[in-house]
């Protein structure tokens, strides 16, 4: 069995989400969970960027606007979602993210009523 992409520090931001559903629940704003998923980066001494833009271009023309929630350390997407989103639109956008920029994991973290759920996106690129 192959080794999980970047196990280490996915282990580190799967805890940050749990320690914050722990702390808080559910009922939050989707934007409130990214604050407090950017202050525990902060206090664990990542490297992350925050909304990062990331156009799909074609021919020197940007065709659509992007933005992913987190960059860790440029290597692992990290999407925040609120409540039971439809999960294969989700999927699609964080394997469209690492498409576009050659990266091979992401984690979609989706704060439900009753815990905290994480699943983890592969992008297999040689």
């Amino acid at each position: 069995m192959a080794d999980l992409v970047y196990k280490e520090l996915s282990y580190i931001l799967v805890g940050i989400a749990y320690k914050i559903d722990n702390a808080v629940g559910a009922g939050l704003q989707e934007k409130t969970y990214c604050d407090l998923f950017e202050k525990e980066l902060i206090k664990n001494k990542l490297n992350y960027k925050r909304e990062l833009y990331c156009p799909i271009i074609i021919d020197g023309e940007v065709v659509k606007k992007r933005y992913l929630d987190f960059l860790i350390d440029d290597k692992i997407v990290v999407e925040i979602k609120v409540g039971r989103n439809n999960y294969r639109s989700v999927f699609g956008q964080v394997l469209e993210y690492l498409k576009l920029n050659s990266l091979q994991l992401g984690l979609i973290i989706r704060f439900e009523k009753d815990e905290a759920k994480i699943k983890r996106v592969v992008n297999f690129i040689n």
